[in-house]
């Protein structure tokens, strides 16, 4: 695929901008609050499983019960 160095980035197609663009400040707000979810969540996780012990199916159960299906 030598072809794909030459495709700029599908987010400067989307909006007509260059790749080194700066995004715009509510993209970086939602990037914050999501990354911010994630490190909570990670966190969260990693208490849990320090608590629990082994990582079995049943634990994975739970932290997709208790983390991932938040909405």
């Amino acid at each position: 695929m030598a072809h794909a160095r030459t495709i700029p980035a599908a987010s400067a197609l989307a909006v007509g901008k260059s790749s080194s663009a700066k995004p715009s400040i509510w993209t970086r707000l939602l990037n914050a609050i999501a990354e911010a979810n994630m490190r909570r969540a990670e966190r969260e996780i990693a208490i849990y499983l320090q608590n629990g012990g082994k990582f079995t199916d049943e634990t994975e159960r739970e932290i997709e019960r208790r983390f991932l299906n938040r909405r």
